[in-house]
Formats: structure tokens, sequence, C-alpha cells
């Protein structure tokens, strides 16, 4: 087995919301609830629970990586639960997941005012942070531990290749502001476009292939910072590698590499499912001479047409001409690649690649029940019955 894919360290994000939807920016007295004070993170048994740059949105991460599928999902669920029981009681307030909140005006968005708010203001001297992609945007954040130098360079060149069809599988943001999108990964076009003062930051979001370490560092945290130079950007967002915004990056501060390019799903259980497929799809790719290493040029193409059509784009690859066909083909390889444990959850992505992403399904849903009502009712409902699946740890069937 592949070093590196032993583990995996899970990143959610959630947002607070009431019984009507409405995003609540008390993640600060939710951390002192917590905590007893306001910090940026706090201990919550064998997680961590902080905060993000918008005030109503909750981080829940590992402290530790997994290496049992079953153990990530009934460890973050506890934590989960554990915070739901909080806010119950002391808020009415409950967690929403998925990529984007659908009924949130950027106008009424917060942000996170204690702790950190001086690198928020710095950020907001250079970009526009009153912008879906600052401020309404949940991802579920996958961390790839690495032993050495020569196992990064490898793994981050596969995630390359396996990157672009991704969102066919993740996508959950088909509605925001109360109205449907023109991407089927709304959250992933936001992103995309939040920093275009310095885009050097995010690139093309899929990364380029590196060679070494230094080679990654000349192609993104060099290349930025001297960019950030240019428009006289505050010092403390200078030569930092956690600013890079591409879909994966290599957090050399932990070795590990960090997906990022996966929109937050409907409850844990259909984030580990993810995580298995691409863990179990990575080691095979890796165990393979087999696998087309596309170039960067086509993997772009690929991915922007992903971005807006989901799993019916047209995408040049030689296992199909549909994202749904090589989703097929990454299907293949993970289960055939994948743990005991692996395999219980890969149905659930068979499911998301027959049936529909979260992004198909809900407006599917919303489609069917605004013909008995109108688009705004219809909308809560089916987003009111995705907030019961994070609280059940259900998924959403198609």
């Amino acid at each position: 087995m592949y070093g590196t894919l032993e583990v995996l360290g899970p990143e959610h994000e959630f947002s607070i919301i009431d019984e009507k939807l409405t995003p609540l920016p008390i993640v600060d007295k939710v951390m002192r609830d917590v905590h007893g004070r306001i910090v940026n993170c706090a201990s919550l048994g064998a997680c961590s629970f902080g905060k993000e740059l918008q005030a109503h949105v909750a981080e829940f991460k590992a402290n530790k990586p997994f290496s049992s599928p079953v153990a990530f999902e009934e460890t973050m669920q506890w934590a989960v639960e554990a915070i739901l029981s909080i806010l119950d009681k002391r808020y009415n307030a409950r967690l929403l997941g998925l990529g984007m909140h659908p009924l949130l005006r950027i106008a009424d968005a917060r942000v996170w005012s204690h702790r950190d708010r001086g690198i928020y203001a710095a950020l907001s001297r250079i970009f526009n942070l009153n912008h879906h992609g600052w401020l309404n945007i949940q991802s579920f954040q996958l961390n790839l531990p690495y032993k050495n130098e020569a196992e990064a360079v490898r793994l981050y060149n596969a995630l390359t290749n396996v990157l672009p069809y991704l969102p066919a599988v993740a996508a959950s943001s088909p509605i925001y502001e109360s109205k449907i999108g023109r991407y089927v990964d709304n959250r992933l076009h936001f992103y995309l476009t939040n920093q275009l003062e310095v885009p050097s930051i995010t690139g093309c979001l899929i990364p380029e292939y590196v060679s070494s370490f230094e080679d990654y560092e000349k192609l993104t945290v060099q290349q930025y910072s001297e960019d950030l130079t240019k428009v006289k950007a505050p010092r403390c967002l200078l030569n930092k590698e956690w600013l890079n915004s591409r879909g994966a990056v290599i957090r050399l501060d932990r070795k590990a590499i960090e997906i990022r390019i996966l929109d937050e799903q409907e409850s844990v259980k259909s984030d580990v499912a993810l995580s298995c497929f691409i863990r179990a799809t990575l080691r095979g790719v890796l165990a393979s001479d087999e696998y087309p290493y596309l170039s960067h040029e086509v993997l772009v193409h690929n991915f922007n047409r992903v971005m807006r059509k989901g799993l019916e784009a047209k995408v040049q690859h030689p296992s199909g001409r549909t994202a749904k066909q090589v989703c097929r083909h990454l299907l293949k390889i993970a289960s055939k690649n994948a743990t005991s444990e692996e395999k219980h959850y890969l149905p659930i992505i068979s499911r998301r690649i027959e049936g529909g992403n979260l992004s198909d399904v809900i407006l599917k849903r919303v489609a069917n029940k605004s013909k008995r009502t109108d688009f705004e009712e219809a909308t809560f409902a089916v987003y009111s019955m995705l907030a019961d699946c994070l609280e059940k740890n259900h998924v959403c069937v198609n």
C-alpha cells in the first residue's frame, strides 16, 4: 500500500442556522460555550471546533488523521452532535452543510471580528471580501499526509490528474441568494473569481505539475508574493503558503497535501465516502503505469466544463467523453484498490455518479416541490431536509 494513503485528515465547514434557515453569526458565542472564552479554535474531544472568515460558519477538524473511515465517521459525527446539542439548548439553532448557503445575502454576512481580524483587514485592502467567494463558501477539505518530498511530488501530480472530475461527484451548491446559479458547482465558480486582483494566488484551481518542493514554491508562493508586492500588500500576506488557493496545496508546515476542491456534503457519512473514493482512486493511479497524465491545459479545460455542467460535461479523456464516464472509470479503479472499510462507502459514490450529485438532486427536488408551492417554499423544504441529514448522519438518496 502506498504509504501516504494510509490516513485521512478531514476538515468540515457548516453554517449555523435558525429554524427559518437564516444564517446566525454566533460562532464566537458557541466558542465561549465550548471553551469558556473566545478563541480561534477549541478542543472538542478528539476533534477541534474552530472559526472561519464568516461569523456564521464553524469548522470541525480531526486532531489526528484517521486510518479507519469508520472511526472518521463516528468521531466527526460525535463532534457534530456535541455542537448541535449546544445550539439546540441555548440558541434554538442547528447546522447546515453543502457548498453554499442558499438564502444568504452578502450584505447580511458578517466577518469574524476577534483574533486574526488583522489578517482579514489586510486581505480587505487588496480584495473585495463582500463576495460569495469569501463569505458564502463551505468546503470539505481532505488532508493526505506524506512522508518525504518524493512521495509528496508523486501524490500531488497524481491528484492533479484526478481533481478536475471530483466536482462532478461532489457539487452541492446549485442555489445561492434564493436563485439557481449558472453552474452545477457555484461555490467553485465564486472561489475561482474571489482573488482576481492577484490571480496567481488561485491560479486555474487545477495545480500545475511540479518536480520538487522548490519547483512548487516558485510556481506558487514566490509567484503570488511577488504579485502581492506589486499591489502593495501588507507584509503579513507575503510568503505565506496558506494563502495558496489552488484546488490542492502542499502544506509544508504539516507535511500534508490539502484538497480544497470539494463542496461540503449533506452529512459526515457522505464526506467519508468522498474520502474513500479519492484515497482508493489515488492508490490505484499511483500503482499503475497506464493511467494517462493529461496536459495541464487539458485538465483545466475539463475542470471548467465540469464546474459548469457536472456529470454531463463534455471532456477530453481516454476513458470517456463525459465527466460521468470518467467518474465511472475512476470508481472502477477505486473499487479495485479499496480496503474492506472503504468498499462499504463506495456505493454512495456510485449513486452520486449514476443518479446525480447533490446539486442535481437538490434541483430535482426543488423543481418537484415547486409544482405544488412557490420556489422559496420549495427551497426551504429541501434544505431543511438536508439539515436533518446532517443531524442524523443520513445520505440524501437520489
